[in-house]
């Protein structure tokens, strides 16, 4: 035999062997009530292999599970656009103040600052009734 034929011979062909197989498998019977519990424990841990979320709650290892509210989601993600409007507001504010100031006479500016303060003052209101349905629906749908 020549060197060529001895390196094919010592090399491994297909994958390499585990180090520390897994060669025991156990077999569980369930009823429809525990499968539907079983399904539903696997669904919302969002683990996509059965044997690997079978493992973990044997041998103790943490199962996370999210649980997703679309309604509060929803609600949260209308807010921060809502506040990111308020900010606008505020940026733009301080803008007409002081283009009243240099724009317009003394009176007009007067006038035009009234029916601003007066938009303002609304705005505030609405701003509490916000601040008090959020504490509202935080008591009734977060704290749980």
């Amino acid at each position: 035999m020549n060197d060529d034929n001895k390196d094919r011979k010592n090399k491994q062909v297909g994958r390499k062997p585990k180090v520390n197989p897994s060669k025991h498998r156990y077999t569980v019977n369930l009823n429809n009530e525990e499968n539907d519990k079983f399904r539903l424990l696997l669904e919302q841990s969002e683990v996509e292999n059965i044997s690997r979320f079978i493992h973990h709650a044997v041998f103790s290892k943490e199962i996370k599970i999210v649980k997703v509210d679309k309604a509060t989601m929803d609600y949260y993600i209308r807010l921060t656009n809502f506040y990111h409007q308020f900010q606008m507001i505020g940026n733009n504010y301080n803008q007409t103040v002081k283009a009243l100031k240099t724009n317009f006479s003394e009176k007009r500016a007067l006038a035009l600052l009234y029916k601003l303060e007066k938009a303002t003052i609304e705005l505030v209101l609405l701003s509490k009734q916000i601040v008090a349905l959020t504490r509202e629906f935080e008591d009734k749908y977060l704290s749980k």
